[in-house]
């Protein structure tokens, strides 16, 4: 028996180490570090329509706040993100705002995320519900 535990555990520990700690970290944290791609945005439900602010481009999120927004026209936007925690009920809820501006054009860009949700390592989704609709942001490194 004791020969099953001493043959067992390092293979328990090699699969440990090996499996990721993103969903032990905070929001915050897994946001930075690479750049994200908006690469899709779905609506479900009923009401009223929403123009959304960001259609497609890459984000790369700094822990100091700052964000660098570049879109599929190569244009070139910097401002900053923040992500807030906060309790509805029993669900626990992550906002995201992000807030650019390119100062070249003048055109500055924000966006309210009602929630976000990671969905892996190198996925995570972002929510704005406007009445009886919800747009479903999906972004991926």
């Amino acid at each position: 028996m004791k020969k099953i535990y001493i043959t067992l555990f390092p293979i328990l520990l090699l699969i440990a180490s090996s499996c990721s700690k993103d969903f032990l970290k905070s929001y915050d944290r897994r946001i930075t570090g690479g750049t994200w791609e908006l690469y899709d945005i779905n609506n479900f439900g009923v009401g009223s329509r929403y123009n959304a602010r960001f259609t497609n481009g890459k984000f790369t999120f700094e822990s100091s706040g700052d964000v660098t927004y570049v879109n599929d026209q190569g244009e070139t936007f910097t401002g900053s993100w923040d992500i807030r925690n906060y309790w509805q009920g029993e669900n626990r809820l992550q906002t995201l705002y992000i807030s650019v501006i390119n100062y070249q054009t003048q055109q500055m860009i924000s966006e309210y995320f009602d929630d976000m949700q990671f969905t892996g390592t190198n996925r995570f989704k972002a929510f704005v519900n406007t009445g009886n609709r919800t747009y479903t942001f999906k972004f991926k490194r």
